[in-house]
């Protein structure tokens, strides 16, 4: 009811022309019906002429539409993927025949494929083809003029997929051809549909280009729209009801388009889906899966044989470019990637896939050097952040999709894909798509999928920075039971402490791509080198420099410091919350940094309040207090208060 009263009406000076503009349109059809003989509907329709002419026209946009998709589908993929000079020009001359007047097409195609064209000498010379005044020339002329409508439906629908899935699908092993066919054209099948209808209806109704190029002949290329022309001449009856049925037909085209001129990409309808409740992780996978997994043969090369390095692949990698670092690392070894926003931390995982020009990855997985393989043959799978389930296929058959992309019989890939499921807890969901899963489950499916894959490196890009806290609790618990069994190296990008402690064995800090530490979770929690890295655990972190028995704040202001460093030396000063004191009124005693501030926000942190305070004489700092405490304070924002930090309660950690 709401929408119909917010419904605003349209101003007279724009609705009137609008009007005229429909009318306009209407108009001619209207002619159309009404000076159509229906009585003799159906003798004009069978007689000889149009229905050899209606034959012919069939023939001809069947052929059209098929030279389209074979030309127009590589020619859209490339505009939508492939960046390169001259593009721009390539795009014009895609749509230079949607709006050329179509005689000047039809001269064109004649001095391009006639026989005193620039092919056509030697295509009648070589292999004895005429294209003239032949019905393979009416072909030519109809896919002239129609392939650009399959070219730019295509291409939209191209631009509104996520390159996540063609890339996620590479990673577990697919070759670019098999990743068109089986990920990319079924994902943009609207479009695709779209595109190929309105290329057929645009065959079926040329005319210019066609009698230009091709001619009038009876039988040969006398199609159904230069039937009406020849009608219109002594029998306009018979025209307005040849007219009648191509009105038709383009009317019942774009009615079962229903203006889907781009296309939709299969995803989207899987994002329109109502969510799905997540159900209970089981404590514990069914044994013959548990024991099934693990035993499962190395499908690493296209014979499938037998690892040479036992299924455990230590990481060596030294990457250049935006990212500038080495990484070392043994087998079973987990990482943690973290940094603020633009450290490089995707980008690192994009450059061990080999799919980012900003920064280059030479490297080694187990004694083979991946540098100079394509993504396809790296065995390095990836899970971004959304998991990139693919929504046409089922969850068994996305698991089982990278072991079918390394030839592994589809019996066999089916029977792993849905050990693995068991395993992780999902196994009851193998015949549910994407859409049906919740957000834990489609998690776990993926998960499943890239470790079913048989990689030698494991990205995992913050993949379960989309789950609630209970969801991600249980999918964290699963992570970590199955990476503890991994062969290879694992590398999770996350902003999570929890994760980045509880799932890693190191974590490793970025700074504009460089390793700014990489140490264990223990020592990387007591002894953070990052600002960003304390704040992420939870504390407090200022930056300085020692100076004169303190440390001289690089925002402002100044701490004393039990612990002495020389003058000059830059340093990080970590605070925990529960070591800041706040008072109503200026403390007396042994605090030794004290500052006046003003309350900015309160937080609840379990069963405790975190406090963050303002002040003009120090950086921001956060406390954290009972909320008996606060009460007792009168704490709320904009309270203006004392806080105080005893020079033994700061951790400094040189820089």
């Amino acid at each position: 009811m709401s929408r119909f009263r917010t419904r605003t009406r349209p101003p007279v000076a724009l609705a009137l022309p609008a009007l005229l503009a429909v009318a306009f349109l209407l108009l001619p059809l209207i002619g159309i019906l009404t000076r159509t003989q229906w009585s003799e509907l159906g003798a004009h329709l069978t007689s000889p002429g149009v229905v050899e002419a209606l034959r012919l026209s069939a023939v001809v946009s069947l052929w059209a539409l098929g030279l389209s998709l074979v030309l127009g589908v590589p020619l859209a993929w490339l505009l939508a993927r492939v960046p390169f000079k001259g593009k721009a020009l390539v795009r014009s001359l895609v749509l230079l025949p949607m709006v050329l007047p179509p005689t000047v097409g039809g001269v064109a195609l004649l001095l391009g494929f006639g026989r005193r064209g620039l092919l056509g000498p030697w295509l009648e010379g070589t292999f004895g083809i005429t294209l003239p005044f032949h019905t393979s020339g009416a072909v030519v002329a109809a896919t002239f003029v129609a392939m650009p409508f399959l070219v730019i439906s295509l291409e939209g629908a191209l631009g509104g997929l996520k390159q996540s899935y063609e890339e996620t699908a590479a990673s577990l092993g697919a070759s670019p051809v098999r990743v068109f066919f089986t990920v990319t054209l079924p994902m943009v099948a609207p479009g695709l549909i779209a595109g190929a209808a309105l290329t057929w209806a645009r065959a079926l109704g040329e005319f210019g280009a066609t009698i230009t190029f091709a001619g009038n002949l009876p039988g040969t290329t006398q199609t159904l729209p230069l039937q009406v022309y020849l009608l219109l001449q002594d029998q306009p009856e018979a025209a307005t009801s040849v007219s009648l049925l191509l009105l038709a037909i383009a009317m019942g085209v774009l009615i079962a388009l229903r203006g889907r001129w781009t296309g939709t990409p299969a995803d989207r309808k899987a994002a329109e889906t109502l969510p799905v409740a997540e159900e209970p992780v089981p404590t514990a996978a069914p044994e013959p899966a548990k024991s099934a997994a693990p035993a499962e043969p190395d499908v690493s090369g296209a014979s499938g044989a037998a690892p040479r390095d036992g299924g455990r692949w230590p990481l060596h990698a030294t990457v250049t470019g935006f990212n500038r670092l080495t990484l070392d690392a043994e087998p079973g070894t987990t990482i943690a990637v973290v940094g603020e926003n633009g450290a490089g931390k995707t980008t690192l995982l994009r450059a061990l896939l080999g799919l980012t020009p900003r920064a280059h990855a030479e490297l080694r997985l187990g004694d083979t050097d991946v540098t100079a393989l394509p993504p396809h043959k790296r065995q390095v799978a990836w899970v971004p952040q959304d998991g990139a389930l693919f929504p046409h296929l089922s969850a068994l058959a996305n698991t089982a999709y990278g072991l079918r992309a390394r030839r592994v019989p589809r019996a066999e890939a089916r029977a792993r894909a849905q050990a693995w499921l068991d395993r992780l807890g999902v196994g009851h969901l193998a015949h549910r798509k994407p859409a049906q899963l919740s957000g834990g489950q489609a998690q776990r499916v993926a998960l499943a999928r890239a470790l079913a894959a048989r990689p030698r490196l494991l990205l995992l890009d913050e993949p379960l920075a989309a789950l609630d806290q209970t969801t991600r609790a249980r999918v964290r618990h699963t992570l970590r039971t199955h990476l503890a069994e991994f062969g290879g190296v694992c590398l999770i990008v996350t902003h999570d402490p929890v994760e980045a402690v509880s799932l890693a064995d190191r974590v490793l800090v970025l700074a504009d791509g460089q390793t700014l530490q990489d140490a264990p979770p223990v020592e990387v929690t007591r002894h953070p080198r990052s600002p960003w890295v304390a704040r992420m655990l939870g504390r407090n972190a200022w930056q300085g420099t020692a100076s004169e028995g303190g440390l001289a704040l690089a925002a402002g202001g100044r701490l004393v410091l039990a612990e002495e460093l020389p003058d000059g030396v830059p340093a990080l000063a970590i605070i925990v919350p529960e070591a800041v004191s706040v008072h109503r009124e200026r403390p007396a005693g042994s605090p030794r940094n004290v500052w006046p501030g003003t309350v900015r926000e309160i937080t609840a942190l379990g069963s405790r309040l975190r406090v963050l305070i303002g002040s003009a004489e120090a950086p921001d700092l956060v406390a954290e207090i009972t909320p008996d405490a606060a009460a007792e304070l009168g704490l709320a924002d904009g309270v203006r208060v004392w806080t105080s930090v005893k020079a033994t309660e700061i951790t400094l950690v040189r820089l």
